[in-house]
């Protein structure tokens, strides 16, 4: 008599977990950050809400995993599973390139209701905003830092440019007019801004 085998616990932990991703990210796109529950997630993904809590302590923490996976999902898919700018050699077209995709993600509604949400939980719950920044803000700036030194020492900047503070120059004028809908945003702004930052103002 064949014996049936025996039920795969870490691939239903795994089900389990994608289907809580999943419906996370879902009820915040279609609810709002504020009205989704862990209840109403637990219910959406087929699972007991004590699943969610042995996993995880509350729904910031829950969207938090459920975004940083969408975004390796995301990599993986587009074949960018090393995480680096582009280096090109043309640094104005590697940072351009970059920040069009930006905000292509930033316009994509499966990305942009989950960010919003965390951005906002963030700055009112300190310990998921240093984790927000840590694990998802922190290694996206690094590689423009890291990008911007190797353009320093290859002559493409000046010496003295601090990597940290030159990004800023592109990076956060999006991310305000992102968050706080203070205009709209495109490829052809984000070329302006890398055109303003490595050019500057002055008639040339």
């Amino acid at each position: 008599m064949v014996k049936n085998p025996a039920p795969d616990a870490t691939r239903r932990s795994e089900k389990s977990r994608r289907a809580i991703y999943a419906a996370a990210l879902a009820l915040v796109g279609e609810i709002g950050y504020p009205r989704t529950t862990v209840e109403g997630i637990a219910a959406r993904a087929g699972v007991g809400k004590q699943t969610i809590y042995r996993w995880w302590p509350a729904k910031a923490d829950v969207l938090l995993e459920a975004f940083l996976d969408l975004g390796e999902q995301a990599a993986r898919a587009a074949g960018q599973e090393t995480p680096a700018l582009p280096d090109t050699g043309d640094l104005a077209a590697d940072l351009k390139a970059v920040l069009r995709a930006t905000v292509d993600e930033f316009l994509d509604p499966r990305f942009d209701a989950p960010a919003r949400a965390l951005a906002a939980e963030g700055l009112v719950n300190e310990e998921l905003g240093r984790r927000y920044v840590a694990r998802l803000l922190e290694p996206q700036l690094q590689r423009y830092v890291d990008r911007l030194r190797a353009a320093r020492e290859a002559g493409a900047v000046r010496p003295d440019v601090d990597p940290r503070i030159a990004l800023e120059l592109f990076v956060s004028p999006l991310a305000q007019r992102w968050l706080q809908h203070t205009g709209p945003i495109s490829h052809d702004y984000t070329d302006t801004l890398v055109d303003y930052a490595l050019y500057g103002l002055a008639p040339r």
